[in-house]
């Protein structure tokens, strides 16, 4: 009783600073209409929250009907390969639909004492690997018709990225996970579910009940003030401005510098645009193929660590406890910017 009421108080200083936020923009910085709130920060928060919600239901009805090892037969041979399991396998399928209900799943394993670190962590890292899919046919229909061969070159070496991650990480398991214990102290293995461990209809939602909303209070904790923080941060123009930041200090002999601060500005400060201007200045002549491709790679490492503030910072911090979701998100995308400069290389010194 006494946690419940601490976390009650908790959650209102969260909504109240929450609150406070957009009341202090607009007495010293930008208003933010009521339109604006409802529209980009309300509505993606609600889809966020239920996406959480849905893969923290998930965890628990896969576990309890025994369903983890027809769940995870998608990967099944990787992730057993690494030693991973197939909790880490289950979370892996749910990510090709979504990376927040996945990253719930592997929070409430983890949390049960069901993964040690070691997976949690190895397991995010290699949920890139769908996370590239899922966002996949929502881009590749944009930048093939706006960049051509050097879009379809684009896709193939962020492609070849995230796999050398994804290979790399499913060795580094299979190597690490043999000489250290995988489970935390009381924890108990999950790769062979007998029937009288499976749990009844009945039992499932009890579990549900109990554990869904103290998960659901801690992660908008979190969630609110950093989702609405991050909000105002770009409303103002903040991260635009550190992009733009970036962007002016980087000067390479290998394309004109004129050229590269453009792409990298607009690609910086929204995705569509920066293929556009990538396509243009190639279509003009400015560019050559290699030149756009090599623009195109370097721009998306300059967007990457505001990319993930301003999208994933809210998500990791709620989801999993902050030190963790902290170490998560600048791990992962440190892990994703050196695939990515290591793969461009290769590919200037080849091509």
């Amino acid at each position: 009783m006494k946690q419940q009421t601490i976390r009650l108080r908790l959650l209102f200083i969260s909504a109240a600073l929450s609150a406070l936020l957009p009341v202090v923009s607009h007495l010293f910085f930008s208003p933010v209409t009521i339109d604006t709130m409802v529209n980009r920060l309300a509505l993606p928060l609600g889809r966020l929250t239920c996406f959480i919600i849905i893969g923290l239901a998930a965890g628990q009805i896969i576990e309890g009907y025994g369903w983890t090892r027809q769940v995870a037969v998608v990967a099944r041979p990787f992730f057993r390969f690494s030693r991973m399991g197939d909790l880490c396998s289950a979370a892996f399928t749910t990510a090709f639909f979504s990376g927040a209900a996945a990253n719930a799943m592997l929070a409430e394993f983890y949390d049960q004492a069901k993964i040690s670190k070691a997976q949690l962590f190895l397991s995010n890292y290699i949920n890139q690997f769908p996370a590239f899919f899922l966002h996949l046919p929502t881009t590749v229909f944009i930048v093939l018709p706006l960049t051509g061969v050097a879009g379809g070159l684009y896709f193939l070496l962020t492609f070849l990225a995230v796999l050398v991650r994804t290979i790399a990480f499913l060795l580094f398991g299979r190597i690490y996970l043999q000489n250290h214990s995988v489970l935390k102290p009381g924890a108990h293995s999950t790769e062979t579910v007998t029937p009288s461990q499976k749990k009844s209809l009945s039992d499932i939602i009890i579990a549900i009940k109990n554990r869904l909303p103290v998960r659901v209070v801690n992660i908008f904790i979190w969630v609110l003030p950093i989702y609405t923080l991050v909000f105002i941060l770009h409303w103002n123009g903040v991260f635009d401005m550190v992009n733009a930041a970036f962007s002016r200090h980087v000067a390479l002999s290998l394309m004109p510098v004129e050229s590269l601060s453009v792409v990298i500005l607009s690609f910086a400060a929204e995705f569509t645009s920066g293929f556009a201007a990538a396509g243009a200045l190639m279509d003009a002549g400015v560019l050559t193929i290699k030149q756009t491709v090599l623009a195109l790679l370097l721009g998306n490492v300059l967007a990457f660590p505001i990319r993930a503030l301003r999208h994933q910072l809210p998500r990791y911090l709620g989801i999993f406890s902050p030190k963790i979701g902290l170490q998560l998100l600048l791990s992962g995308q440190a892990f994703r910017v050196v695939s990515i400069i290591l793969i461009g290389t290769l590919y200037y010194l080849v091509a």
